[in-house]
């Protein structure tokens, strides 16, 4: 089967619509609309249904996406073979884990640590949780790294580490003064979370909802760097992983808030695609190295310890 036509019928399932695929692939869309029909006629089925401006699946098309994607990328696979291209390996990563943490795993990688046999032309993309995990659904992403938000990987994943939750603020604020912060004293003030879904959300829902119970929500329409600035110019605090605040706390941007409850670390979690292909041994590479760059090895060591037991 003709590859232009699967790849038409994937552009159109991820756009939406013929006229918006049409214009990613760069494609005119009479032409596309062309492939289609002859993908159709080539099946025996109808996969899409047009209506207006969009189109959706048909039960047909559903079931024909995933090996749609399948042979794309097997295909992509046998041209860098064929070339004695390196590997492809797909990366995903949260913004809070992008940005200190990843760079300097990726980087080991390059740099051999290693061993030469695992080098691989490297993609990396950073998002939200929600788009990660449609991304990865979709067999676009051959590896992901994620904050555990408590609901449990389906497929081969594994804890690569461990990283301390803090409450941060800017110098300036209030509660920075304060020897040690109690629940109540946090009431008075906002807590800022970046968007629904994102890392400070979910550190909240699993490790604060109990030392911030009764405080004022305020959600940031943004980045990450959007939420690390507004904290930074004293409009409230966050509930952070350390990764995410590294550099700010290094410059003085940021100071870590005294608790008096503690609160527990948040796990580093790996999730990979069963069948990576010639990507395979740079990904199991690659997850030695982040296991290397475990912030608390010693947490995740007593973790690994308690779930043997």
């Amino acid at each position: 089967m003709d590859s232009r036509y699967l790849r038409a019928f994937v552009a159109v399932a991820d756009q939406g619509g013929i006229s918006a695929a049409a214009q990613a692939l760069g494609y005119a869309q009479s032409s596309l609309s062309a492939q289609l029909k002859r993908l159709e006629a080539n099946l025996g089925v109808a996969v899409l249904v047009r209506a207006g401006t969009g189109a959706v699946l048909t039960e047909a098309g559903e079931r024909l996406l995933p090996h749609a994607r399948e042979a794309l990328e097997l295909e992509e696979r046998m041209r860098r073979a064929a070339r004695g291209d390196r590997p492809r390996l797909r990366i995903g990563a949260q913004e809070s884990l992008a940005h200190v943490w990843m760079p300097d795993v990726l980087a080991a990688l390059e740099y051999g640590a290693a061993g030469s046999r695992a080098g691989a032309d490297v993609e990396l993309t950073v998002a939200n949780r929600s788009t990660l995990e449609q991304s990865f659904g979709a067999g676009e992403l051959d590896l992901v790294f994620q904050y555990d938000n408590g609901v449990r990987a389906l497929g081969p994943h594994a804890v690569v580490g461990h990283d301390r939750t803090l409450l941060v603020a800017a110098p300036s604020h209030p509660l920075a003064r304060q020897e040690l912060v109690t629940p109540e004293q946090m009431l008075a003030y906002d807590f800022l979370v970046a968007e629904p879904g994102c890392t400070s959300e979910m550190l909240v829902d699993r490790f604060g909802r109990d030392l911030l119970a009764g405080a004022q929500l305020a959600l940031v329409q943004g980045s990450l760097s959007a939420l690390l600035r507004l904290t930074g110019h004293g409009h409230g605090v966050s509930l952070l992983p350390e990764l995410a605040v590294t550099r700010e706390l290094g410059e003085g941007e940021l100071v870590e808030l005294r608790l008096a409850e503690r609160i527990r670390p948040v796990s580093i979690v790996a999730q990979w695609r069963p069948r990576p292909g010639p990507a395979e041994e740079a990904l199991r590479a690659l997850l030695e190295l982040a296991r290397r760059a475990d912030p608390l090895p010693e947490v995740t060591r007593t973790a690994r310890s308690a779930r043997a037991s």
